[in-house]
């Protein structure tokens, strides 16, 4: 049996790992078991990812499964900003907007094919995040959240007003769907299984990229500005540079799930950009924890799929889930997979 020595100033722990999984929560310990880090539950979602769209028949249900990855795009972009840097933004709409005008602009006006759209949607974005980021520098909680909100109604004011180049409330019709061509072959994504395998591609590059990301350098100082700015500022991290860094990378995320949704609509209206949107995008982290990454997959799950599921009650179904997300806020504030329960804990 060990003895505990108090006047051991080694540092290194004197708990043995049997006695730290004793007093370790159940909870925790299921956590841990079927965690994404562990490479089987990898290999079981990406295989029952794969096999979606050959299990499902339904041309509705299909539709909404590609709702829901569209809104995972949206939503961890947006956890960049407010769950790695702690920063409230709720005008994440407008870099949406962004990325679908570009590419339905650029494909029904100069004849750019989609792949060539993506990219320049995401710049674009990028500057739109760049912009927002610079001015609100100093700004901190509600008035950020403020400057936000006013910077998506611009957007949407924009579209909707802009008739010589987003035609205004009437929208951008007839956007062709993406095609793959090689000389004397071609495919066209003109299916539901077609655009589900796209959105599922971009799903996985999303979320490889926020790991990558929030295990960098420049993740540890997000993290570091969430905590405390002016701790942060003292270790030496530049404010300005980390901050705008988070806003450039969340508006490139969502110019992506924007250029996806022009394609699969065939259809750009700025209704489709409105307050309502980003507050919807907004729910999502929050309800599945905001830092969390696979807490906000399960968000986006919950908020765009149980909706479609008691659409037969479509008197009652916003009600309810509105009543959901009262009782969450209340008994687990953090999120369902928030930081105590996804982070694994440290030994004393």
């Amino acid at each position: 049996m060990n003895k505990k020595r108090l006047d051991d100033l080694t540092g290194v722990s004197q708990v043995t790992p049997s006695e730290a999984g004793a007093h370790e929560a159940p909870l925790l310990r299921m956590a841990e078991l079927f965690s994404v880090s562990r490479w089987y539950i990898k290999v079981l979602i990406i295989g029952a990812s794969l096999l979606i769209p050959f299990l499902v028949q339904s041309n509705y249900v299909m539709r909404v499964i590609i709702y829901i990855h569209l809104y995972i795009v949206l939503a961890l972009g947006l956890n960049v900003v407010m769950g790695f840097t702690g920063l409230l933004n709720i005008g994440h709409a407008a870099f949406y907007a962004t990325g679908a005008y570009t590419t339905a602009i650029l494909m029904t006006s100069y004849g750019l094919p989609f792949w060539l759209t993506v990219p320049v949607g995401m710049a674009i974005g990028v500057l739109f995040g760049l912009a927002i980021g610079f001015p609100t520098l100093r700004l901190r909680d509600d008035y950020l959240a403020m400057v936000t909100l006013s910077f998506g109604q611009i957007v949407y004011i924009v579209a909707n007003n802009w008739t010589g180049l987003t035609r205004g409330p009437r929208g951008i019709p007839a956007i062709p769907p993406p095609t793959i061509g090689l000389p004397g072959w071609s495919l066209s994504f003109d299916s539901y299984r077609a655009y589900y395998y796209l959105i599922l591609f971009f799903v996985f590059l999303t979320v490889y990229a926020c790991v990558r990301v929030r295990d960098s350098r420049v993740g540890l100082a997000w993290m570091a500005i969430r905590e405390d700015e002016d701790v942060a500022a003292v270790m030496g991290i530049n404010l300005g540079l980390y901050k705008t860094l988070s806003f450039a990378f969340s508006a490139a995320l969502g110019a992506l799930a924007g250029s996806f949704f022009s394609v699969f609509q065939s259809f750009v209206s700025p209704n489709s950009f409105t307050i309502l949107e980003s507050v919807t995008i907004v729910t999502i982290p929050i309800l599945g924890g905001l830092g969390s990454i696979p807490g906000t997959i399960l968000g986006a799950i919950i908020i765009i799929g149980i909706p479609e599921i008691f659409r037969a009650a479509s008197e009652y179904r916003m009600v309810a889930v509105g009543a959901f997300m009262v009782v969450m806020m209340i008994f687990r504030p953090q999120g369902l997979l928030g930081k105590r329960l996804y982070q694994p804990t440290y030994k004393i």
